[in-house]
């Protein structure tokens, strides 16, 4: 029985085409995922990267299709990275170094019930724009005391409605949105990546900027007492080394000393 054929739209071939073009112009590009973004927020995240990187949003089938008809055998390995719910960054930019350019331009985000709390979320003292009606008490539910200022709604006292750690409840959800309180941040999400120069593809990006430099700070400050004494000289460890001497001669003089004295005591 005869294979049937399958028909490939203009409009698609085209879009296979571009993104072809693109893996062989680009040095590198980045699959992140765009899962729960809003479009309104994706659309400034990409405004922002521009100048850096082309963002395209193809079909799951087309960007595979376009790895398979790229004439790198290497690209392919992508593939098990890509689901219905990414975006692809051509850049010319190192792939660890866009994927951190993404960390850095996090959006905030709005609170959604069921969601965990990232820090003490509090709803501060001072005016609002809500007026007096449903508001009144939807605040109220959720322990605010209010007072009415100019027609407005005014919140008389700062108060935490979720402790870092809490399940955002529907109502604390609801108000948060009411006072444009954004708790959380949201940025595309790197999945993989691939540098056509190198021809090496990165199978699992993970950047988090502050646990990295939180560790670097704990590991220099394990490093340098160990370099101290190890007697490793640079210029973090010459200052703690001639201390150290000091000290060391300091005892060998005591240890001296009580020698001497012993062997000119009189029995």
């Amino acid at each position: 029985m005869a294979k049937p054929i399958t028909h490939v739209s203009d409009v698609k071939k085209k879009v296979v085409k571009e993104l072809v073009e693109l893996l062989k112009k680009k040095k590198t590009f980045l699959v992140v995922s765009i899962k729960g973004i809003p479009a309104s927020q994706f659309q400034e995240m990409s405004k922002k990267l521009r100048d850096k990187v082309v963002v395209k949003v193809p079909k799951k089938n087309l960007i595979i299709r376009s790895l398979e008809n790229s004439g790198d055998e290497n690209m392919k390995s992508i593939e098990t990275r890509v689901n219905e719910n990414v975006a692809i960054l051509f850049s010319d930019m190192d792939c660890f170094e866009l994927a951190a350019e993404l960390v850095k331009n996090k959006s905030p985000a709005k609170a959604k019930a069921g969601q965990e709390a990232p820090e003490d979320i509090e709803i501060p003292a001072g005016p609002t724009d809500l007026i007096p009606g449903p508001a009144i008490s939807e605040l109220g539910a959720v322990g605010i005391q209010i007072q009415i200022d100019k027609g407005k709604i005014s919140i008389k006292e700062a108060k935490i409605v979720a402790k870092k750690g809490d399940k955002i409840t529907g109502p604390v959800a609801d108000i948060l949105s009411k006072l444009d309180i954004k708790p959380f941040s949201i940025s595309l999400v790197p999945l993989a990546g691939y540098d056509s120069v190198a021809k090496k593809a990165y199978l699992n990006i993970e950047i988090d900027i502050e646990k990295t430099l939180a560790d670097l700070k704990t590991a220099f400050g394990k490093s340098l007492p160990f370099a101290v004494d190890i007697g490793y000289v640079c210029d973090d460890t010459i200052k703690f080394l001639i201390q150290k001497a000091g000290r060391h001669e300091l005892a060998i003089e005591n240890l001296t000393n009580t020698s001497e004295n012993k062997s000119g005591e009189v029995n």
